[in-house]
């Protein structure tokens, strides 16, 4: 075994003596290159990856998870504050599932589970439970607000109102509530989002209405006011911040449908929109009553009564007579006598009662129409294509958009004729070319051990290339130099003068047809050919 190890050492030695200095440098650094690569790559696969699977955490929420993760055997690393767990990626979802359904996760406060884990078997006071009630409703709503987005903690303390057996008034059963908190870095409080938290705590806690309620700040140490408490400028802000995230989502809206329309037709990456818009936010309030009749070809109502009167008389009568004359008894110009006649007279009178339709309306406005709208749509043009086709298909891009805005501010009450300028105005659309940025910052970053894979794969077929064209040129040497000179036999020398015994003679024969059978052929024909 050491003789054939002794054989191994000798040929790799005479390999290597074979090679010149660029050679061996060259290997060396590639041989060096390898292992560097391979203990890279074993490095990068068998580091465990971890993720942030728990953070914000308090003392005692870290403790209990960490306690449980040990239990477990699940590799863990807290971080220097404290406040954050990473777990191993691969178990990072079952320790959430875990933690989540145990309950370890309190965030400093306790809820109404208190009164489970705290019983006891010969009960309580009523104090001790009020204690405990106090602190626990404290508990659930701070984990309702810290379920909210945005918020990172809140401290919440309510005062309940006390039960009395007397008649008390309307402000002493209400409870009131003070709140703090904390909001994540870089996030910006809304005026909906600071309703919903008075909401919350009101609905929350029995008893508790919006105006006694006191929610703070804890960054600046500012009230957050409400608008049903009477917030005043607030509710205005709120407002305004509303009717901007509204424009801005009809922008994106209208923007998304047209891209998504003219990108089926050209390609996704040939088109870019950009959309302005003003909206008109000017809500309006109205009541209107009318009164129309129910026949209108007639212009006439229902009859809903009617009362018709007809009267007649027929008589004789004996008209006044007198003497006429101008004396102290008589009657200047006074009629004669004149003989009795008959008398009729008639009489009609009919009323009737129309009623008609009386409409009543209260009129609200939509909370917005579109004011102005001006669409500007980028097409990256073909490769090869003429400037004619162009033109052809900027224009009926045109056409559509048009169709669009011109439907689109019908309910401001303006009109546009189908080739208006003005109309025209608000649409445009060019073709340029895009500009392309052919650099990935992260492509390097993220695809490093891949690229050193691929690199040291190169490198060994670098290596395997050369060993086998450096073995193939040795091979052609050999085969040359063997044609161009003629074979010397070396025969090994054997002093046969020294030996004394046969046995001797015997072992050195034996050893040398074991280790060199060629030669001591050649050296039995030499013998044969001498005798």
């Amino acid at each position: 075994m050491n003789e054939r190890v002794a054989q191994y050492r000798d040929k790799l030695v005479q390999y290597w003596k074979n090679f010149n200095k660029n050679q061996k440098i060259l290997l060396i650094s590639t041989l060096a290159f390898i292992i560097i690569a391979i203990v890279v790559l074993t490095i990068q696969f068998s580091k465990v990856q971890y993720e942030v699977a728990f953070q914000n955490l308090d003392a005692t929420d870290s403790a209990a998870i960490m306690e449980y993760l040990d239990g477990q055997g699940i590799p863990y690393q807290l971080s220097s504050d404290g406040t954050s767990i990473s777990v191993a990626s691969e178990s990072a979802a079952r320790a959430k599932v875990a933690v989540g359904s145990q309950g370890l996760m309190q965030n400093g406060t306790i809820g109404f589970s208190e009164f489970n884990a705290s019983s006891s078997a010969i009960g309580m006071t009523d104090n001790e439970f009020n204690v405990k009630y106090n602190n626990a409703l404290n508990g659930e709503v701070s984990q309702l607000l810290k379920q909210m987005n945005g918020v990172s903690n809140a401290k919440v303390l309510v005062n309940l109102p006390e039960e009395s057996l007397f008649a008390s008034t309307e402000d002493e059963d209400t409870g009131t509530a003070s709140v703090v908190m904390q909001f994540k870095p870089g996030f910006r409080v809304t005026q909906e989002a600071v309703d919903g938290y008075y909401n919350l705590v009101s609905t929350a806690v029995p008893h508790l209405p919006i105006a006694n309620i006191t929610i703070t700040n804890g960054t600046d140490g500012s009230e957050l006011v409400s608008t049903v408490k009477g917030g005043g400028p607030s509710g205005l802000a709120g407002a305004v911040q509303e009717n901007m995230a509204l424009q801005k989502k009809y922008e994106a809206d209208v923007e998304n449908n047209v891209r998504q329309f003219l990108g089926r037709l050209l390609g996704p990456e040939r088109v870019n929109v950009l959309v302005a818009s003003n909206l008109n936010f000017d809500q309006k309030n109205s009541k209107e009553d009318r009164v129309e009749p129910v026949d209108v070809e007639n212009m006439k109502g229902i009859e809903i009564s009617a009362q018709q009167i007809q009267e007649s008389s027929t008589g004789t009568s004996t008209p006044d007579s007198g003497v006429a004359g101008t004396g102290g008894t008589d009657t200047p110009t006074y009629p004669g006598g004149s003989s009795s006649g008959s008398n009729e007279s008639e009489k009609s009178q009919s009323t009737i009662n129309y009623d008609v339709n009386k409409i009543h309306n209260e009129i609200v406005s939509s909370p917005y129409f579109v004011k102005d709208l001006t669409i500007n749509v980028a097409i990256d043009p073909v490769a090869g294509q003429t400037v004619t086709q162009q033109s052809d298909l900027n224009k009926q891009v045109q056409t559509m958009l048009e169709s669009i805005v011109r439907t689109s501010l019908s309910e401001n009450g303006v009109t546009y004729a189908e080739n208006d300028p003005a109309l025209a105005s608000k649409v445009n659309v060019f073709s340029q070319a895009f500009a392309t940025d052919t650099t990935d910052q992260g492509f390097f970053a993220n695809n490093m051990t891949w690229i050193i894979a691929a690199i040291a794969a190169l490198v060994i077929a670098a290596v395997v290339f050369i060993i086998l064209r450096r073995r193939k040129q040795q091979q052609t040497g050999d085969y040359e130099e063997d044609m161009l000179l003629p074979v010397v036999t070396e025969l090994p020398s054997i002093s046969l003068d020294n030996l004394t015994n046969d046995s001797q003679v015997r072992k050195q024969l034996e050893s040398l047809a074991k280790k060199k059978p060629d030669e001591f052929v050649n050296l039995l024909r030499t013998w044969l050919a001498d005798e």
